[in-house]
């Protein structure tokens, strides 16, 4: 008899709980989401990596990290910090429109 109360109880609540708990089905649709993340996340890490090897590319054309005192070498201090040109989109520019340079 318990049993046929609860029932009839909890079916009175039913229309009133939320459709989504942790841990039951979900119509979102997390495999796209996740690969979107996934992608989005690679192409700010490629972007970032292409424009820091751009950077040190045009330093070393330019000959702005020349060594003053030895100069056929290279001052690597300086072609880690160098900002070859004044915005990182510009290195990622040059380097999308000349992809075999």
């Amino acid at each position: 008899m318990t049993d046929e109360k609860e029932k009839g109880l909890m079916s009175m609540f039913e229309g009133s709980r939320s459709r989504e708990f942790f841990g039951e089905k979900s119509t979102t649709r997390h495999l796209p989401w996740s690969i979107l993340v996934v992608l989005l996340a690679l192409t700010f890490w490629l972007v970032l990596a292409l424009s820091a090897a751009e950077n040190q590319r045009y330093a070393l054309q330019t000959k702005a990290c020349q060594d003053r005192i030895f100069p056929t070498e290279l001052d690597m201090g300086c072609l880690a910090q160098v900002k070859s040109r004044q915005h990182w989109w510009q290195h990622v520019g040059h380097a999308l429109v000349h992809l075999g340079s």
